[in-house]
């Protein structure tokens, strides 16, 4: 069948493919092409039946109307104009492009020669493309969950997570649809997860050194469509998402989106031309005054967060995820690139200011990842309300009072009471800081306790990608041993690791499979990894520790002194006479000054009150200890509150241990690499 377009029914308002009920609309924008086609695909999408040139042009965006097309169609894009490398063009008819508002592809991105042939050489790109697909009414998803601060995240790799577990059949293992089934939601809620953070499942494609190398971009941080999700992770296209959504909203849990906005797959000039590139490179990106791309992600391009219609797709694709699917929010990798123009960063930007004013986003949990290698590329602390911010300096604090580095006291209370000099003022919260000691960018939890050095051999660039300072120590031995005092005190230090984390003020967040002991052997830099070094071994997981984390998380979700969200000054608290924080010594004596600047000093303790919340039965005061030395210390505890005692409820070296009760006066033993976790209870 032949089909004609027409200008006169388009919708030049409605980017995309829109479907109508006699026909289809398609609209894109192009502020420098000279002309822009559809190509119509047969029902296979094997080959291209029909090139229409899209007739509209209004504000630069260029449509037509086809009528009698119907969802289904499979389609794709070809624009024409000049090719001017210095003044940023770079259009190629012979690329066919992908719509960046498709919003479901026929096949994954996979890299080809043909996408970065030379224009001259006229090289049909069209066979190893892939073809979007008209979609009907996407329809709604029901309500995203009441907003809320983040609470307990649990960072997600979808295929990773799903890959090698017993309780997934084999159809569904590494896709998005396990996530549904009753093993895995039953795991996540049992460890008390208030919020998953699935990492990005937007459609991507392989960088060409991974491909010539014969590895595959397994994290999916580069994206080519937003909208789009990988037909590897989707099969089943928005109603895989949907039907996840769903069933975690079931049981309380929300869900975040990881998306990059920052960047995208067709990375630096030379490059593959697949969509943005191919309909117009110099509105797209930002370029330097040569015409080359600027690069502050470090993969090639820089996406133009500054310009309407970037901002327009960005916003257009967030309200697409929440409409249609019910996301309760998103995760910015690489956010200062969207709050950065010509001038630098700016809190007051305008793609951050209208997320925040938008009437369907600004009550989303909005994550910012504050950090990028662009000028004045670290912003943590800058970002405005409502956004909350990954925590860098708690990861690397925490990590230098555990491995023993000198004179660390001082850093780890201030993370350990919210943060305020990076997030105090501007009436935001201890929330405001997502607080963890592992991300999924670095090493795991585990090898920060098995490994001193990084091990990134398999990724085929002779060691040298990843952070090179990680602040880990091996215990003895470096990588995996059978010796049972090592193996020990590797378990020890990652209880003491998590244990710190949760007894902190913010929010925190865990990479799934730290709680079950995964291990990446080193390798701080897996994205490359689509194999054992990322899938967890679920037939090897550490069930105690597992436990341990749901106890972790449960303590902190009773007791008001452990989970308050302000931050800990030193300050009487409004309802009693008693500081919300003391800092204490092993004699239960407020520290000195000359304490805190002991560089030797491996032990803090800390007396929490705050006041009650009715929901909340626990107590309004926990007393907690951190010894990151070597050997056990006497401590005495505290004077409790008249007819109070205390209750160790939590030890991180015997975790199995039972509660023990202490009177006025008495001392307990802290154990070497270990927290401690006291509450006070009336004394019946």
């Amino acid at each position: 069948m032949s089909f004609q377009i027409t200008s006169e029914r388009g919708l030049p308002k409605r980017l995309g493919a829109t479907s109508r009920k006699r026909g289809v609309n398609f609209a894109v924008t192009s502020h420098n092409a000279d002309r822009v086609e559809l190509c119509l695909f047969d029902e296979s999408g094997t080959r291209e039946v029909q090139r229409l040139p899209l007739p509209g042009e209004e504000n630069g965006i260029r449509y037509g109307f086809v009528p009698e097309l119907k969802p289904g169609a499979r389609y794709g894009l070809r624009a024409h104009g000049p090719y001017d490398p210095a003044a940023g063009h770079r259009f190629d008819p012979s690329k066919l492009l992908v719509d960046p508002y498709a919003l479901r592809l026929d096949r994954p991105f996979v890299y080809h020669p043909s996408l970065v042939a030379p224009r001259e050489q006229r090289l049909d790109s069209g066979p190893f493309v892939p073809r979007a697909i008209v979609i009907g009414d996407p329809g709604r998803a029901g309500e995203p969950l009441p907003f809320a601060a983040p609470g307990f995240i649990y960072e997600l790799h979808v295929r990773g997570f799903s890959q090698r577990h017993p309780g997934v059949p084999d159809r569904l293992r590494g896709t998005l649809a396990a996530l549904a089934e009753p093993a895995l939601l039953d795991h996540i809620e049992g460890l008390g997860v208030d919020t998953v953070e699935l990492m990005p499942v937007a459609a991507w494609i392989d960088e060409r050194h991974l491909s010539e190398l014969g590895l595959t971009n397994a994290w999916g941080y580069n994206p080519i469509t937003h909208m789009a999700l990988d037909p590897r992770l989707a099969p089943g296209g928005l109603a895989n998402m949907r039907r996840v959504v769903e069933a975690f909203h079931a049981r309380g849990i929300r869900v975040l989106l990881d998306v990059v906005f920052n960047h995208s797959g067709e990375g630096p000039v030379e490059g593959p031309t697949l969509s943005y590139r191919g309909l117009d490179n110099a509105l797209y990106y930002r370029h330097a005054e040569d015409g080359s791309l600027i690069n502050d992600t470090g993969t090639g391009n820089t996406f133009a967060c500054d310009r309407e219609p970037v901002i327009r797709l960005i916003l257009d694709t967030l309200r697409h995820y929440v409409k249609t699917m019910g996301i309760d929010g998103f995760r910015y990798d690489l956010a200062p690139v969207m709050g950065r123009d010509g001038s630098g960063f700016s809190p007051d930007a305008p793609l951050l200011k209208a997320i925040a004013e938008d009437p369907l986003l600004k009550d989303r949990i909005h994550v910012a990842e504050s950090w990028d290698i662009g000028p004045g590329g670290y912003q943590v602390g800058a970002f405005p309300q409502p956004f909350f911010e990954w925590q860098d300096k708690f990861r690397d604090d925490v990590r230098r009072f555990w491995r023993g580095d000198e004179d660390r006291i001082g850093d780890l209370a201030t993370r350990l009471a919210g943060s305020e000099d990076i997030f105090g003022g501007k009436g935001r919260r201890p929330s405001t800081g997502v607080n963890m000691i592992a991300p999924h960018d670095g090493f795991a939890l585990a090898d920060i306790t098995m490994y001193e050095a990084k091990h990134n051999e398999a990724n085929g660039e002779e060691n040298r990608d990843g952070h090179g300072e990680n602040f880990s120590w091996n215990n003895g031995a470096e990588g995996a041993s059978d010796d049972p005092a090592v193996i020990e005190a590797r378990g020890r230090d990652i209880r003491a690791l998590l244990a710190t984390l949760f007894v902190s003020r913010g929010s925190l967040m865990i990479v799934a499979g730290d709680e079950i002991g995964r291990t990446q052997h080193g390798n701080n830099n897996a994205y490359c990894q689509d194999n054992e070094t990322l899938w967890l071994d679920w037939a090897s997981a550490d069930e105690t520790l597992s436990g341990f984390v749901a106890a972790l998380a449960k303590l902190r979700r009773e007791e008001p002194a452990l989970s308050a969200d302000r931050f800990l000054t030193g300050g009487i608290v409004e309802d009693g006479e008693i500081e919300d924080v003391v800092w204490l010594t092993e004699a239960a004596t407020p520290m000195s000054e000359a304490e805190w600047h002991d560089p030797s000093r491996r032990l803090l303790g800390m007396s929490l009150y705050a006041p009650s919340r009715p929901q909340l039965k626990g107590s309004q005061r926990a007393i907690v200890y951190l010894n990151a030395g070597r050997g056990a210390v006497d401590v005495s505890l505290p004077p409790p509150r008249a007819g109070h005692g205390f209750r160790l409820a939590l030890r991180s070296d015997e975790p199995q241990a039972p509660p023990r009760d202490f009177g006025a006066g008495e001392t307990l033993e802290m154990a070497g690499r270990a927290v401690f976790v006291l509450i006070e209870r009336p004394a019946d």
